[in-house]
């Protein structure tokens, strides 16, 4: 649940840190006072996308703070390597400049990381969630949301998956003989292109080493030839002088022993020095090469050269594409068998695709006279006495007779008035009644959902009356399961809250503040009392304020029981 909020410099307000409890609490206030800001707040640290003008005027930055207690997002901080505390505390900083700063539990997320975690803490529900009902695109997957056959619906997305997989390769392979011709010599060509090249891995760098070498031979040439002069050939070379010195120091050590190490130290030198030697003429040797070498190495280096810029990657990428065209081109050659083999198990994904979807059907069949029962029961408990309510599964009107969600068309009709017929809920519902039967889905939905808290923002509008007191007592209902937070206007819904907040709206030195307070009895009863009279605050609206309070702690009490 949601134990904290902590705004700073969002919109009109300056600083405010709101205690939340369980139960259903509400926040009201005068129209423009900054309720809608809490909930723009919330889905700020939960990841929704904002923008600079979120940003109070004149601030460097607004930050939002949110602490939660909630075991249901363990999962997600092990996949993100991030320590599971049993406070999670996340914290997002919006700059004048629009730049984010995202942290949970002092680690540094993305907003698209902040964006899952959310998703598992609270759910918001605004009037939008009633164009979102009107859509009927929507209705298969709330349907699918209520019925427990998820296992079905897996097996049905991998029996889909294989038959799309299929069928695709179906098409791939499957071209007219200009085409196929065509594309045979295409990639025969680039066959012969690149086995005539005769590649190898490592070969563009070990010629140009070459080349190098042989550009520079002269050079090369006379540099080994003075060395070698040096070292051995010349009169006075190492090699003689070192030798001579190894001759005299041999005699010297037959005469004291403490010049044998001496010896040897010069008898190795002399090994080395024949050994360098060798070694440089060996190598001198070697550079012997002539004119046309060259040139072959320079042709060679021009071709890979064009055939690195052609194929655009290098030599072992080459090869690579040169066994991608032989593959290519023999699965051209055998296309007609490979074709046969692929639509006899193309048939096989058809008819298990079919199979597991006539099984999901039933089980929508069955989920969707069990959510009819419960809504209309819902509805009814909402003040709406004569309504209908059915889940129309008609078969889709594919070729196939099944597309990826499976085989079946789910619409919601609604007859929301005794003697009117079944129609669709964009034609038939007003706007309070699309409240309720969100209100309603919400909460027959909410018993199979792991969020454990609820915010709705003014999902009311539109409810008046008894039918406005029916929707308090829902959400009152609601929370004995969860937490609910509600933004409302409406006095019989501030009424039946366990906990209400007020925000209001002040001017000081021509900036405008909003601040949130906690009412207490006497607070209540005076907001209750301002909400039903505006500024004609009277002894009489203040008792019809401590009557309906009463009157909705009665209620709580005897539906406890």
């Amino acid at each position: 649940m949601l134990t904290e909020l902590h705004i700073e410099n969002i919109a009109v307000i300056e600083k405010a840190d709101i205690e939340f409890r369980k139960g259903l609490t509400v926040l009201t206030g005068e129209t423009g006072a900054g309720k809608s800001i809490v909930v723009d707040s919330l889905g700020a640290v939960l990841g929704a996308r904002t923008s600079r003008e979120l940003v109070r005027t004149g601030a460097d930055k607004g930050v939002v703070s949110a602490v939660f207690e909630s075991a249901n997002a363990a999962e997600w901080f092990k996949e993100n390597d991030i320590e599971f505390e049993d406070e999670i505390i996340i914290q997002r900083k919006i700059s004048a400049e629009g730049k984010n700063s995202c942290r949970v539990c002092g680690t540094p997320v993305s907003v698209a990381q902040l964006r899952e975690l959310g998703a598992l803490l609270l759910d918001i529900h605004g009037q939008n969630d009633g164009r979102q009902l009107m859509d009927e695109a929507n209705h298969l997957a709330y349907l699918d949301s209520y019925g427990e056959y998820s296992d079905t619906l897996e097996r049905y997305n991998a029996a889909y998956t294989e038959y799309r997989v299929c069928k695709r390769e179906i098409k791939r392979l499957s071209m007219d003989e200009i085409e196929k011709e065509r594309l045979a010599d295409s990639l025969q060509y680039q066959i012969d292109e690149l086995e005539k090249a005769n590649l190898k891995i490592g070969e563009d760098d070990e010629l140009s080493s070459k080349r190098d070498l042989l550009r520079n031979s002269e050079k090369l040439t006379e540099a080994l030839d003075g060395a070698y002069n040096a070292l051995y050939a010349a009169d006075q070379s190492a090699q003689s002088l070192t030798d001579e010195a190894s001759a005299l120091i041999g005699r010297a050590a037959s005469i004291t022993d403490e010049l044998r190490e001496t010896f040897d130290i010069i008898e190795n030198a002399s090994s080395l020095l024949f050994d360098a030697s060798e070694r440089i003429r060996d190598f001198r040797d070697s550079l012997e090469f002539s004119p046309e070498e060259y040139d072959n190495i320079e042709n060679r280096l021009s071709l890979l050269k064009k055939l690195r810029r052609k194929y655009n990657t290098d030599e072992e990428g080459m090869l690579a594409h040169l066994d991608e065209c032989r593959k290519k081109l023999a699965e051209l050659e055998y296309a007609g068998d490979m074709l046969i083999k692929l639509n006899k198990q193309l048939e096989k994904h058809i008819g298990n695709c079919k199979k597991i979807a006539s099984d999901l059907s039933k089980k929508r069949q069955a989920a969707a006279q069990s959510l009819e029962k419960r809504i209309v029961s819902e509805l009814r408990d909402l003040n709406m006495p004569s309504v209908r309510f059915s889940v129309s599964i008609e078969p889709v009107e594919t070729e196939m007779g099944f597309d990826a969600t499976g085989a079946d068309d789910v619409k919601f009709l609604i007859s929301a008035n005794a003697g009117e017929a079944l129609g669709r809920i964009s034609k038939i519902a007003s706007g309070g009644e699309l409240s309720r039967i969100m209100l309603a889905m919400k909460t027959v939905f909410s018993k199979n959902d792991p969020i454990e808290t609820m915010v709705f923002d003014e999902i009311d509008t539109g409810v008046s009356g008894i039918a406005a007191q029916r929707v308090g007592e829902k959400m009152s209902d609601l929370s004995r399961g969860k937490q609910v937070l509600c933004i409302t206007h409406l006095p019989q819904i501030a009424a039946i809250a366990d906990n209400h907040d007020l925000i209001e709206k002040n001017e000081r030195n021509g900036r405008t503040y909003t601040q949130v307070k906690e009412l207490d009895r006497e607070g209540r009863c005076l907001e209750l009392a301002r909400m039903h009279g505006g500024d004609n605050v009277s002894e009489l609206t203040l008792a019809s304020a401590e009557e309906q309070l009463r009157a909705a702690d009665n209620y709580k009490l005897t539906s406890k029981n």
